[in-house]
């Protein structure tokens, strides 16, 4: 049996962006983390959507833990109101830190900081580094090309297709987090994998 998903990483930008819709999304995932008690995990700063889901997770009750270097930290960028709020020394450990204490990855909309860190988490899964489940909260459509794109580097055999499929994308909070609650990691063929790709190569 599948054990319970009890913290889950939240990446998404320090912007509120262009839509209304962005912003209710990142409130409605704070809610609904803190309502299935699930601790929030995320880079721990206090403006847009990141401010907005980690006052959301608070607003219910929830347990939110902030990871953020110490030069966003020195420049009054951190939300001092989590429950904890851990500063590091680097990017990298940040990061680190935030992908060891979560059991599944959720990327809202967000900018180039958002989709590296969704990747480097997804890349992982990947290689087998973990075995943890990784969405994207599609909210307005905002990750349908990034989705068509996965697609695509799969069709051209840069991605095995079972590891395209592996990434969660739905338009909705209950839904991302349902599935993401019956997870199941692929199993990749990796000799038939090797096969497609010999043969590429010819």
């Amino acid at each position: 049996m599948k054990d319970k998903i009890k913290r889950i990483c939240v990446y998404c930008g320090a912007s509120p962006g262009a839509r209304p819709q962005y912003v209710h999304s990142a409130k409605e995932l704070g809610h609904e983390l803190a309502s299935r008690g699930i601790t929030l995990v995320y880079g721990g700063g206090a403006t847009g959507l990141m401010g907005t889901v980690a006052r959301a997770a608070l607003e219910k009750g929830g347990e939110v833990i902030g990871v953020i270097p110490k030069s966003l930290m020195d420049r009054e960028l951190g939300l001092k109101t989590v429950s904890d709020l851990r500063v590091v020394s680097s990017m990298h450990e940040r990061k680190a830190m935030m992908a060891e204490l979560a059991d599944a990855f959720i990327a809202l909309p967000g900018g180039l900081g958002t989709a590296e860190e969704f990747f480097e988490a997804a890349t992982w899964a990947q290689l087998g580094f973990h075995k943890k489940a990784c969405a994207l909260l599609n909210v307005d459509g905002f990750y349908d090309k990034l989705a068509v794109f996965i697609g695509h580097m799969s069709a051209e055999k840069f991605v095995d297709p079972a590891h395209a499929g592996m990434i969660i994308v739905e338009p909705t909070v209950q839904a991302v987090l349902d599935r993401i609650a019956a997870y199941r990691p692929p199993t990749v063929d990796k000799a038939k994998w090797a096969r497609m790709e010999s043969s590429a190569d010819l």
